[in-house]
């Protein structure tokens, strides 16, 4: 049984992918999840769902929808594996094993693949974070999204996400991936242009792969985007590194890929 919140939802099991109903239920059902086995008050539905323009009969379709998910939940396929939506004071409490959940394996699997990187285990560290990243199949309910719902816990876990592509992007850096890295990298620093360490990365890649003149303009285009949106400059150690690469600083060359 698998829950997946990064990307459309979807409720899978070991046989099919479930039908959810519209968007209400849909909707409830992703805020429950991205609560899970915590109590979620009726009020803070009808918030996420509507904002400040909810119907009058908002909170029968909440009830409606809860309706619905219980049906759901009352299958085989759930009720084996103690799975079920509690009544709560206030509210109501989804009950799930939390490693069902893909949000809930990602921030695992970030945690470990960090303190693998921090105790020197950059080919280790790669791995657990390639596996948290390649949980990601869209945008956070994606689905959801295009209906015009916007949480502040979707931009959250983009940010989590672009966080755990640097430290991916570092251990591969620290094994002298550079040649397989900088062309996804120069894919990523166009779609996050004002982000630092992504372009310290980029920058580093390409001065490993001899392409110095290409590292100081994604400096400058950092610069530039940083400027434009903030009105601040690089931060004093994106700067230090421009200058390593302008004095062609021997120590930034790194882990050199082993010849055949």
């Amino acid at each position: 049984m698998r829950f997946n919140l990064l990307g459309p939802l979807e409720v899978v099991t070991e046989e099919r992918t479930v039908p959810l109903g519209g968007v209400i239920q849909r909707a409830t059902l992703g805020y429950l999840l991205l609560h899970a086995n915590k109590v979620v008050a009726t009020s803070r539905l009808v918030t996420a769902l509507w904002g400040d323009d909810a119907p009058m009969t908002s909170r029968k379709m909440i009830q409606n929808a809860i309706s619905g998910i219980r049906r759901l939940l009352a299958e085989p396929d759930f009720a084996t594996r103690g799975v079920r939506l509690a009544t709560a004071p206030h509210g109501y409490q989804l009950h799930v094993d939390p490693e069902s959940v893909d949000s809930v394996r990602f921030h695992r699997l970030a945690v470990k693949g960090r303190a693998e990187l921090a105790a020197g285990f950059p080919e280790v560290a790669a791995t657990t974070l390639s596996e948290a990243l390649g949980l990601w199949r869209d945008t956070v309910l994606a689905d959801l999204s295009e209906t015009g719902i916007e949480w502040p816990s979707f931009a959250q876990l983009e940010r989590e996400r672009l966080a755990v592509y640097e430290d991916w992007a570092t251990a591969e850096l620290e094994l002298g991936r550079h040649y397989e890295l900088v062309g996804e990298l120069e894919r990523m620093a166009v779609a996050v242009p004002t982000r630092e360490r992504l372009c310290r990365h980029l920058m580093l890649a390409l001065y490993r792969c001899g392409r110095q003149s290409e590292a100081l303009a994604a400096y400058r285009r950092t610069r530039h985007a940083l400027v434009e949106t903030h009105g601040l400059d690089p931060t004093r150690e994106l700067q230090e590194l421009e200058r390593a690469i302008l004095n062609q600083d021997g120590r930034l060359l790194g882990r050199q890929p082993q010849l055949v």
